[in-house]
Parts: structure tokens; sequence; C-alpha cells
């Protein structure tokens, strides 16, 4: 169910992508107060059942930012998020 969460989060919500390093995703979001309340419930709860996740939420040029970042044990779980961003808004820059 997450996974469809994450995936119209992604096509309303996602502006920008980058990844900062092996362990460490950068997803910018706009769509102002709920965009954000959706993706801070949609991290606690990821992180509630997979604990590695780490969410960092900061503001960001004209949104937000969300930093997320996990163990190398875990960086084929980062990239298929990357991957799945990316599918569901094609239509940014990564």
């Amino acid at each position: 169910m997450r996974t469809a969460e994450f995936d119209e989060l992604f096509a309303s919500a996602l502006r920008g992508l980058e990844r900062v390093g092996p362990t460490h995703l950068r997803l910018m979001l706009e769509g102002g107060e709920q965009a954000e309340q959706t993706a801070r419930d949609l991290a606690a709860r990821e992180t509630g059942c997979c604990s590695f996740f780490s969410f960092t939420f900061a503001p960001g040029g004209e949104g937000l930012a969300l930093d997320i970042e996990v163990p190398a044990v875990h960086v084929k779980v980062l990239d298929g998020l990357a991957v799945r961003a990316i599918e569901a808004a094609p239509r940014i820059a990564s």
C-alpha cells in the first residue's frame, strides 16, 4: 500500500532527484503543506517498518528537500526507490 502512496507522492510533488552519494538520495518536493504532511507520514510509517531508513526534511529552494539515507548494505533498496521515483515522475531531471 505504501508503494502506491509513494508513487502518488512522486507523481504529484516530485520536482527533482539527486543522488548525493551511493547511500544518499535527495528528493525535491513541491506541493506545499499537503505534500509535506504526506511525505512526513510516509517517512514515519516506512521507518517503523524498515528502521534502516533515515529521512531528513529541510526547506530547499522553492519546496522541500527530503534526504533519504540507508546503510551500504541496503543500497539496492535505495536504488529501487530512486527508480520508482523516476518512473512515477518522468518529467524530472535526475
